[in-house]
């Protein structure tokens, strides 16, 4: 295959799940054994920091509204929350890497992760149905959602915005409330853990690291970014009428693929 499609559709696939509570580490690791095509660890970093920085615009208004009236109770409110969760998924993640703790990459864990995250979504939708959410943000909400991104982050396929959402709603959040407090701690950790990647990238490359083909990584990223602004903008009006069983039963079905497949 192509290098150039190879490059293509992982910017694609990496856009469309960085968000979504399917996994984006899960279907990348699957997309490059299907198409024989292993990337650096800095590719796949660099285009996952594009599929962030997108949606940004998107929450422009609030990130706005916090620097310019950082005095109003609500706004202090709901933003130290989200710094406190960054904090905890920080330190956390701080605490993994001392550890040396590394993500399994075989397809078994990841086919696993997805079956199991989809099942949780489809049964905790079910134990929901009908009940209205809260809209607010409490301490042990964001306390949760900080520790949910490290578990996302040491089982591929579990999905970071998935295992965030997934706890938001079993406490007593609403849909819409719940993605939109994922989607705005995920920039910052992600940012974070981007930036940390590349950094150690490219003043500790390994011994024997071949060359980066950085127009490669450019076109990944452009393409990631595009693909995720429009995905993240759909999204945020899918939920407000519709619940997440359909990425459930997805997730499944993903989960079997791998387990029966790719194994």
């Amino acid at each position: 295959m192509s290098h150039w499609i190879v490059v293509f559709v992982l910017g694609v696939i990496e856009g469309i799940t960085e968000f979504l509570p399917v996994s984006s580490t899960g279907h990348l690791l699957i997309a490059e054994r299907l198409m024989q095509a292993r990337q650096s660890d800095l590719f796949n970093v660099v285009i996952q920091a594009g599929a962030v920085l997108a949606v940004i615009p998107l929450f422009w208004d609030r990130i706005l509204g916090a620097v310019q009236n950082p005095g109003n109770p609500d706004v202090r409110d709901y933003w130290s929350k989200l710094i406190t969760a960054f904090v905890i998924t920080g330190a956390g993640g701080v605490v993994l890497d001392k550890m040396k703790v590394k993500l399994p990459e075989d397809p078994t864990s990841v086919g696993i992760a997805l079956l199991v995250g989809g099942i949780l979504f489809v049964a905790v939708e079910w134990l929901i149905r009908g009940r209205k959410g809260s809209e607010s943000i409490t301490w042990n909400i964001a306390v949760v959602m900080g520790v949910g991104q490290l578990v996302a982050a040491i089982f591929p396929g579990a999905s970071r915005s998935g295992t965030t959402i997934l706890l938001a709603l079993i406490l007593g959040m609403s849909r819409t409330a719940a993605t939109e407090f994922t989607f705005l701690l995920g920039i910052p950790t992600m940012l974070a853990a981007s930036g940390l990647k590349i950094f150690k990238a490219l003043h500790h490359p390994p011994v024997d690291a071949v060359p980066e083909d950085w127009a490669a990584v450019a076109v990944g990223f452009l393409v990631s970014a595009l693909v995720s602004f429009v995905v993240v903008k759909w999204l945020l009006g899918y939920v407000r009428n519709h619940t997440f069983t359909a990425f459930g039963w997805y997730r499944i079905a993903a989960g079997l693929f791998v387990l029966l497949l790719l194994r």
